[in-house]
């Protein structure tokens, strides 16, 4: 199983860093997809697998023989899916909607390695608890720039993240479940370390 390559369908700063923590060898080639656009009438953590899924599909195809991650992140409150916000408008709408809300974060992983037809997809949800914030407080926040490419519009690992509880996975917050990558990885052959 040695050699084999292992490819991160993402350029995220927090799932390469939660990677190569754990001692993984990797490339990261980002899947350009559209996060916004999937099924309707599909739960927040369907929304996850799929749009995980498209990753993968999207990069595998160029890399047929190598271990593909991706992996998608969405932060619902009910049943409204929030993704990344389009701009510090919508960051800070989504701020508004989420201060002082129990919310949910879901992150789903797709592992796929195209000539071995191997496909695995699995989720896991954590429920983070949200102070109020005021108006002023989401401007600074909006102002900082912490917001981009967060789904809900900020961070868990931010120097304020305005959490005041969560449940379940840190690592599956941040966005990508550790204690789910680790083994299905390792079903596909890649440990820590033995990636080219």
């Amino acid at each position: 199983m040695h050699g084999l390559r292992f490819i991160l369908a993402s350029r995220s700063p927090r799932r390469i860093e939660l990677l190569t923590e754990a001692g993984f060898s990797f490339d990261a080639v980002p899947a350009d997809i559209d996060e916004e656009t999937y099924p309707e009438a599909i739960t927040p953590e369907e929304v996850a697998e799929y749009l995980a899924r498209e990753k993968a599909e999207i990069v595998a195809r160029a890399h047929l023989d190598d271990v593909v991650l991706a992996a998608d992140t969405v932060v619902a409150v009910g049943d409204a899916v929030l993704g990344k916000p389009e701009d510090s408008e919508h960051a800070r709408w989504m701020l508004g909607h989420l201060a002082g809300s129990t919310h949910h974060v879901t992150t789903a992983i797709c592992v796929m390695q195209k000539s071995k037809q191997r496909l695995k997809v699995a989720h896991t949800t954590s429920t983070v608890a949200m102070r109020p914030l005021s108006p002023r407080e989401i401007d600074m926040y909006v102002a900082s720039g912490d917001w981009r490419g967060k789904a809900g519009g900020y961070g868990i690992q931010d120097h304020d993240p305005f959490v005041t509880n969560m449940g379940g996975s840190l690592t599956n917050i941040v966005g990508l479940p550790m204690e789910l990558a680790v083994p299905m990885l390792a079903a596909a052959g890649i440990m820590p370390g033995n990636a080219r």
